[in-house]
C-alpha cells in the first residue's frame, strides 16, 4: 500500500522540503502521549483527503515513511507509525488537541487567548498551488519571464527576430544561465547583503522594502520559468538544425537531443505534484539530470564552435573561437555557479546532545550571522538537510533537527562525530530582518532555531519574538531556555501550551505586531500556519512574510 504520509509533503528548489502531518488547525497536535497499550483504542488521526475526509483509528494504515530533505527552517520530516513521532509534533505544532499531562511552566507567561475551535485543514497540494493566491509575486514572475521568452521565440520563428533565429542555442544556454543564478546560494548571498546594506536605513520607505522582500523570496518564479523557456528554445534551434541537417553533424543533434532530454526530466521532476509526493526522485533527478547536461553542454559548445560546415570539418584554432562566442561565456557561468558550493564541502566535527529525545541540538565550531540557514548531511551525494542557525557570532553555533525522519531520529539515536556541510551558508527571508526598523518574529516548535540568533547578537532592527511551543526546558534544553530569558516581556513572548492551551497564534501575532509597533511580521511555521498568520496580518493592514513552498 502506497504511503498516505506522503500526501503531505512539498519543497522547495533550494532542496528544502515542507513534510508536515495533516491535522484539523494549522496548528494542531496530536494527543499528548499515552500508555502504548491503549493507542490502538483510543488514538484518532484526521486524514484531510477532499471529499474523502474522515477520522480513522490508529492502525498499520500509519506506515513508515523514509528519510528526506528537511523543512525550510527545521527538519518536520512525517514519521507517524511511533509515539516519537507524535509526541515532536506536540512540539513542532505548537499545542495539543487533548489535555494531558502538563509540562513545567512557561519561561514568560503570554495573557491566555480565547481557545478557537478546531477547523478542517485544506490538503497541502492546494496550500501549494492554490492557497498561497492565484497571482502571488511568484507566479506574476512566472508569467512574465514566460511572456518575455514566447514573445521572442514567436517574433524569431515568423522572422522578425533573425538574431534570435540564428542563435536559438545561445538564447537556450541564456535561460539556463539565469535560472541557475536564481538559485546560486553564493549569488544570493550577495544579493540578500546588498539588499540588507542599501535599503536598511530608516528612512528608505517601507513599500519599497517590502516590494524587495516579495521579489527575493520570489526568485523561484524566474528559475522555474527560465527552466521551460530553455526547453521550448532548445526545441526550436534543433527543429532549425534537423532543416539544415548538412550544416551540422550527427553527433551534434545527438548531444542537442540528450540535453533536451534531460532539461525536460529535470522539469517534470521539478513538477509541483511530483516534487510534492516523490521529493527524493526531485532532488537526485535535479541534481544528477543537472550534472549530465552541463557535461553534454561542454561537449555541445567545443563541437560546434570548432566545426566548419564548408569544410565539413573540425579546425584546431579552437581556443580563439571559443572566447569570442557568447554560448561560451554563459557555459562557464553556469559551471562556475554549480562548482562553487560543492568546492566548500567538508566533513566537519560536530557535537550532538538530546535533551528530550525528541530533537537533537547540533553544534559546529565558528560563529554565524543572524539569519542565516545551513546545509549537513551524511552523505554530500545523497541528501542535504537545511536548517536554521543558532549562534552568537563568536565561537560556535548550532542547529536544531526534530527527530522524525530517519536521518534526524539518528541523530538522536547514534549522535554522529562528523557531518558533511557546506561551508558557504545561506540567506533565507529572516536575513532581510535586518532591513526594517521594527520587526516581530513568530514561530512555532522547532522553528524558534531560525530566530534566536537575534537575542543573541546585535541587530540593526528592533525585534520583538513571539514563541508558540510546549515545554521549553522539557523539549528543547536549558541552554535554550536561559537564552530566551532575561528580555523584557513584551520583547520576548513565550506561550507554553501545555500551561495556557492551544491559543489562536494568527490573532495572537496581529494584537503582537500592533502593541508593538512592527513594520513587518515574519513568521516561521507549518505551511498552514504560516499562510494563516500573514493572511491575518495582511487583512489587519500589517506587512507579513512566511516560507513559501518553492521559496
Amino acid at each position: 500500500m502506497e504511503n498516505p504520509e506522503k500526501i503531505n509533503r512539498f519543497s522547495s528548489c533550494r532542496g528544502v522540503a515542507f513534510e508536515i502531518k495533516p491535522h484539523a488547525d494549522p496548528f494542531a497536535i496530536p494527543a499528548p502521549v499515552i500508555n502504548p497499550n491503549l493507542v490502538s483504542s483510543s488514538r484518532r488521526y484526521w486524514f484531510p483527503w477532499g471529499i474523502f475526509s474522515r477520522v480513522v483509528p490508529s492502525s498499520e494504515l500509519i506506515q513508515r515513511s523514509m528519510s528526506r530533505t528537511s523543512s525550510h527552517f527545521c527538519d518536520l520530516e512525517g514519521d507517524d507509525e511511533d509515539e516519537d513521532a507524535e509526541n515532536l509534533a506536540d512540539i513542532e505544532e505548537g499545542h495539543e488537541e487533548e489535555k494531558g499531562e502538563q509540562s513545567p511552566l512557561p519561561l514568560i507567561s503570554a495573557p491566555s487567548p480565547k481557545s478557537v475551535p478546531k477547523k478542517q485543514s485544506s490538503s497541502r497540494l492546494s496550500v501549494i498551488l492554490l492557497d498561497q493566491g492565484l497571482f502571488t509575486v511568484y507566479k506574476r514572475l512566472f508569467v512574465v519571464c514566460l511572456a518575455l521568452n514566447i514573445t521572442a521565440l514567436v517574433l524569431a520563428a515568423v522572422g522578425e527576430f533573425p538574431y534570435a533565429r540564428n542563435r536559438a542555442t545561445l538564447f537556450s544556454i541564456a535561460n539556463i544561465f539565469a535560472l541557475v543564478l536564481c538559485r546560486s546560494e553564493a549569488f544570493l548571498r550577495i544579493v540578500f547583503w546588498l539588499a540588507v546594506n542599501v535599503l536598511g536605513w530608516s528612512w528608505v520607505p517601507l513599500r519599497l522594502k517590502t516590494m524587495t522582500t516579495s521579489l527575493l523570496q520570489s526568485l523561484g518564479g524566474i528559475h522555474s520559468s527560465c527552466g521551460i523557456s530553455s526547453i521550448a528554445w532548445l526545441i526550436y534551434a534543433l527543429v532549425l538544425t534537423l532543416k539544415n541537417r548538412a550544416d551540422t553533424t550527427p553527433e551534434i543533434i545527438a548531444i542537442a537531443s540528450a540535453i533536451l532530454g534531460l532539461l525536460c526530466l529535470s522539469s517534470l521532476a521539478a513538477f509541483p505534484l511530483v516534487r510534492h509526493l516523490h521529493h527524493n526522485v526531485f532532488e537526485r533527478t535535479h541534481r544528477f539530470a543537472g550534472w549530465s547536461a552541463l557535461a553534454l553542454l561542454w561537449a555541445f559548445i567545443i563541437l560546434t564552435i570548432s566545426y566548419n560546415p564548408l569544410t565539413k570539418s573540425y579546425s584546431n584554432d579552437l581556443g580563439t573561437k571559443l572566447i569570442k562566442r557568447q554560448e561560451f561565456w554563459f557555459t562557464v557561468g553556469i559551471t562556475v555557479l554549480i562548482i562553487i558550493p560543492w568546492l566548500t564541502v567538508r566533513r566537519v566535527p560536530v557535537r550532538v546532545s538530546s535533551p528530550s529525545g525528541h530533537a537533537a541540538i547540533i553544534k559546529f565550531n565558528g560563529g554565524i550571522k543572524a539569519g542565516i540557514l545551513g546545509r549537513i548531511s551524511p552523505s554530500p551525494f545523497s541528501e542535504w538537510h537545511a536548517f536554521g542557525i543558532i549562534s552568537d557570532n563568536k565561537i560556535e553555533h548550532m542547529m536544531l533537527a526534530g527527530a522524525v525522519g530517519d536521518f534526524t531520529k539518528s541523530l538522536v539515536a547514534n549522535p554522529p562525530s562528523h557531518l558533511w556541510v557546506r561551508k558557504v551558508h545561506f540567506a533565507g527571508l529572516p536575513y532581510l530582518t535586518n532591513m526594517y526598523n521594527r520587526v516581530l518574529l513568530v514561530a512555532t516548535g522547532s522553528g524558534i532555531c531560525v530566530f534566536l540568533s537575534f537575542l543573541l547578537q546585535p541587530c540593526r532592527a528592533d525585534v520583538c519574538l513571539l514563541w508558540v511551543t510546549k515545554g521549553v526546558e522539557q523539549n528543547f534544553g536549558k541552554e535554550i531556555k536561559e537564552w530566551m530569558s532575561g528580555h523584557p516581556k513584551d520583547k520576548v513572548i513565550v506561550h507554553d501550551t501545555a500551561v495556557l492551551g492551544r491559543p489562536n497564534v494568527s490573532q495572537m501575532s496581529v494584537d503582537t505586531a500592533k502593541n508593538f509597533g512592527a513594520d513587518v511580521v515574519i513568521v516561521t511555521s507549518n505551511p498552514d500556519g504560516s499562510r494563516d498568520v500573514v493572511n491575518a496580518c495582511k487583512a489587519a493592514g500589517i506587512a507579513a512574510f512566511g516560507p513559501i513552498w518553492d521559496s
